[in-house]
C-alpha cells in the first residue's frame, strides 16, 4: 500500500509538471491517480480529493481555451493566428520546426514553447500581411497560453495538496501498524 501511494504521488508530480508544460498530461493524470487510490482504498477515503480533482480537471479544460482566447483577443489576433498557434504547437511537438536547430530530446520540448509563437505569427501574417501586427498577435496568444498553464499548475498543486492532506493519515496508520 505504501509503495502504491508513493507511485501515485510520483504520478501526481508528473501531472503537476504536465499542467504547466504543454503536451504532458496534467490534471487528468492527477485525477486518474486519485481514482486508483479510491479504487484500492475505498472512495469514502478520497471523497473530498476526488471532488476537487474532478472540478480542477473540468476547470483546466476551460482554462486552456479561455486563457488562449483572452490573450489572442487582448492582442487583436484573428482566428488565423489561433489556428497557426495550434499548428505550430503540433509541428513543434513533433520536432518539425526547421527554425529550431536543437534536436534530440530537447527539440520537442523547445518546440512546444516556440511552435505556437511561430505558428501564430505565420497564421496572422498570412491573414493580415503586416509583420508587426502578426508578432503582437503571436505574443498575445502565447502569453495567454502561459498564464493559463500557470493557473492550471496552481490548481494542480492544490489538488495534490488536498489529496495528501486527506490520505496521509491512512499512510501514517499503516506505517505505525508495521512497527
Amino acid at each position: 500500500m505504501i509503495a502504491l501511494y508513493c507511485v501515485l504521488l510520483l504520478t501526481m508530480v508528473v501531472g503537476i509538471v504536465g499542467a504547466v508544460v504543454p503536451g504532458i498530461p496534467g490534471t487528468s493524470l492527477i485525477l486518474a491517480a486519485i481514482v486508483i487510490w479510491g479504487a484500492v482504498r475505498g472512495f469514502a477515503d478520497v471523497t473530498v480529493a476526488l471532488a476537487v480533482g474532478v472540478v480542477v480537471f473540468l476547470l483546466s479544460l476551460g482554462i486552456d481555451f479561455l486563457a488562449t482566447y483572452w490573450g489572442a483577443k487582448k492582442a487583436g489576433a484573428s482566428n488565423w493566428g489561433q489556428i497557426g498557434a495550434f499548428v505550430g504547437f503540433v509541428l513543434g511537438f513533433l520536432g518539425f520546426l526547421p527554425t529550431l536547430p536543437i534536436g534530440g530530446p530537447l527539440g520537442p520540448i523547445i518546440g512546444l514553447f516556440f511552435g505556437p509563437l511561430v505558428g501564430a505569427i505565420v497564421g496572422e501574417y498570412l491573414y493580415r500581411k503586416d509583420v508587426m501586427i502578426a508578432i503582437k498577435a503571436g505574443i498575445g496568444i502565447v502569453v495567454g497560453s502561459v498564464v493559463g498553464n500557470l493557473v492550471q499548475g496552481v490548481l494542480a498543486l492544490i489538488t495534490v495538496g488536498v489529496f495528501i492532506l486527506t490520505t496521509f493519515p491512512q499512510i501514517q496508520a499503516a506505517v505505525q501498524a508495521m512497527n
